[in-house]
């Protein structure tokens, strides 16, 4: 497997069997994601961006395929262990930020930390580090329903950093933000990439947001049918 690439899929099905009707949500995917590449998904409702996002972080299981992520073959591991491999090694931001209201942002931010293991002291200065980097270090005791929409987010961009992950997935991260809120936590994402030399795939319906990754993949009907390089 190319060291190049930290993401690898091969001929990615998806179908979806309710007992009466079978959705074909992927329909032969292949891609490559080079380490430290920023990659947008776009296309219409319904195309399978977010299926294919899911599929290939191992929160939902292929029909067929492989995914390779860091050489590893996702397909052969147990849900035990790919469940430990996404807390070491992937971050993840949601369009809904997925914030537990009764903890403020710091207790958000260093609780991936402590379900890892991670002692207190320690998951308490990384998760005030990462919100001090996300311009949050001012509103560190704040819960969720205090801070603004822009500000949850860094939140959980704050969240799926803090610990260090060599790829993050956003599925819609600026899908609840103005225009103003969206180019900051754009920005945001573009300055991490830059400092951190992570990765991220995001799922997006904003051609702005597209633009500002390195490549953009078109999808329709669980294929994807074009790309765009930066």
């Amino acid at each position: 497997m190319d060291n190049d690439y930290i993401v690898v899929a091969r001929d990615l099905h998806k179908i979806y069997d309710t007992g009466k009707i079978k959705v074909h949500a992927l329909r032969g995917i292949d891609l490559n994601v080079k380490r430290g590449e920023m990659v947008a998904i776009m296309g219409p409702s319904g195309c399978g961006k977010t299926t294919m996002l899911n599929c290939l972080s191992g929160l939902d299981n292929l029909t067929k395929g492989e995914v390779y992520i860091e050489g590893s073959l996702l397909n052969t591991m147990t849900d035990d262990e790919k469940t430990e491999y996404r807390a070491r090694r992937m971050g993840f931001i949601f369009q809904f930020f997925n914030l537990l209201p009764v903890l403020n942002a710091v207790e958000n931010v260093e609780l991936p930390l402590l379900v890892a293991g991670v002692k207190q002291s320690e998951a308490r200065e990384r998760a005030i580090e990462m919100l001090e980097m996300v311009g949050l270090g001012d509103q560190l005791y704040q819960r969720p329903a205090e801070l603004s929409g822009g500000e949850r987010q860094r939140v959980t961009i704050a969240r799926s950093l803090v610990n260090e992950p060599a790829i993050i997935w956003a599925d819609e991260p600026t899908g609840n933000l103005d225009t103003e809120t969206s180019k900051e936590i754009v920005d945001l994402i573009v300055d991490l990439n830059k400092k951190n030399k992570q990765t991220f795939i995001v799922v997006t319906h904003d051609p702005a947001v597209g633009k500002r990754m390195n490549r953009t993949l078109k999808m329709e009907s669980g294929k994807i049918v074009g790309e765009e390089v930066a």
